[in-house]
């Protein structure tokens, strides 16, 4: 048989007459890169992420849709630190309120910058008990010391009527006689009259009638050494609507102990507070400190600390934002790693990620400026945060034994 009965024919090959690009042709959906390409959706180049995380700073998938397994609450959040008394507990919490900032790629000009540097100075150097008693093994062992720092003159308590929790503080007596000498509103007399006034009562929270004179009394109003209390509504500025929100259960209703309230027969006076509940709460003349009332409308003068407004209005809106980031997840709950990463914007996961491009000086994803960390809360730290809600009562954290600490909403 000869090669031209084997070929068929003419005995040449053929080139098949169909293109490259032909409906058929076996090569198409191989070496064309353009088919599969053209195929796939379209999206404009941008990081997209980036820009809802800067938007919203807490933006993220919920990975944890079950609930965390719980061997129990944690006692102390103080992990790893050798703190013995208040004093260095009020140290402590003042010398990590903030975070610091960033060396570099901040995200923020220099008028920024400086305005957060200047409003951390502001801040008066106050700290709640409720976070001194999250720090420190024994809550009740707190308020002994703090009574007794307060007796003999080493700290300043100040309460703020209607604010519950977050509303109660302390101050060095050091840092608040600091206080008086610089306040340019008050003149030497004035200091003078306040620094033995503190040296005979060390500690007076309230001014009696006869304390001091009037000229002395506006000054101190003025510079926001003493408020108005007036039948249990403190004039400190614009009333926040987050009150109510960590007042206790007395403060938000009549001051009167709900707790005597539960014990009483049903239908009797004792059931809604007894006889003279309005004279009891402070609504005529009562009130805890009812012989420091000025006039007969029921007014009392309070030691205050200037700036307290400030603190409180920071802390309210902080732990507001941080019990609506556990209302994201499913059960209210989630792992102190992933809150911490929703309370920094996000950065810490991508902060691997870009660790070269940041290093060479490029663009790295979101910065901390436009986070809401910073734009709203001037770089809070979230550990500072944690231990507020904790001793406020508004979350509590747990051990879970696979990802570390829980923490979950109450």
């Amino acid at each position: 048989m000869s090669l031209r009965s084997i070929l068929g024919g003419s005995g040449r090959v053929k080139k098949s007459s169909k293109k490259p690009g032909a409906k058929g042709s076996s090569s198409s959906s191989s070496s064309s890169p353009s088919t599969w390409a053209s195929s796939l959706p379209r999206r404009k180049p941008g990081p997209k992420r980036g820009k809802s995380l800067a938007e919203d700073g807490d933006d993220g998938e919920d990975f944890f849709n079950d609930k965390l397994e719980d061997y129990g609450l944690v006692k102390t959040l103080a992990t790893g630190l050798n703190l013995r008394d208040v004093p260095q507990a009020i140290l402590h919490i003042r010398n990590h309120m903030f975070s610091p900032m960033p060396e570099q790629a901040a995200g923020m000009n220099s008028t920024r910058i400086a305005e957060v540097l200047n409003y951390r100075k502001r801040m008066p150097p106050i700290v709640t008990v409720s976070h001194i008693q999250t720090l420190l093994s024994s809550p009740s062992a707190v308020e002994r010391e703090i009574a007794e720092l307060s007796r003999a003159g080493f700290l300043r308590k100040v309460v703020v009527p209607g604010r519950g929790d977050i509303g109660e503080v302390v101050i060095l007596a050091a840092d608040f006689g600091q206080l008086v000498e610089d306040s340019a509103i008050l003149d030497m007399s004035t200091k003078d009259s306040l620094t033995r006034l503190f040296k005979e009562n060390p500690g007076v929270q309230a001014l009696g009638p006869n304390a001091l004179g009037a000229p002395e009394v506006d000054q101190l109003i003025k510079a926001g050494f003493l408020i108005a209390n007036h039948t249990g509504a403190t004039h400190y500025g614009p009333t926040s609507h987050n009150t109510n929100l960590y007042s206790r259960p007395e403060d938000k209703v009549t001051l009167t102990s709900l707790d005597i309230i539960s014990k009483q027969p049903t239908g009797s006076l004792g059931a809604v507070g007894g006889e003279g509940v309005v004279h009891k709460a402070g609504g005529n003349g009562g009130g805890l400190l009812g012989a420091s009332r000025l006039d007969a409308t029921g007014t009392e003068l309070r030691l205050a600390v200037p700036g307290n407004g400030t603190f409180l209005n920071l802390l309210s809106s902080a732990l507001e934002h941080l019990v609506s980031l556990l209302g994201k997840s499913r059960y209210r709950e989630a792992p102190e790693t992933v809150l911490r990463e929703r309370w920094n914007g996000g950065i810490a996961k991508e902060e691997a990620h870009y660790a070269a491009r940041r290093s060479r000086g490029e663009f790295a994803s979101i910065l901390p400026g436009q986070t809401r960390k910073w734009r709203q809360f001037y770089g809070l730290s979230f550990d500072w945060v944690l231990q507020e809600a904790v001793g406020s009562g508004l979350v509590e954290v747990f051990d879970t034994r696979s990802v570390g600490r829980g923490i979950r909403a109450l």
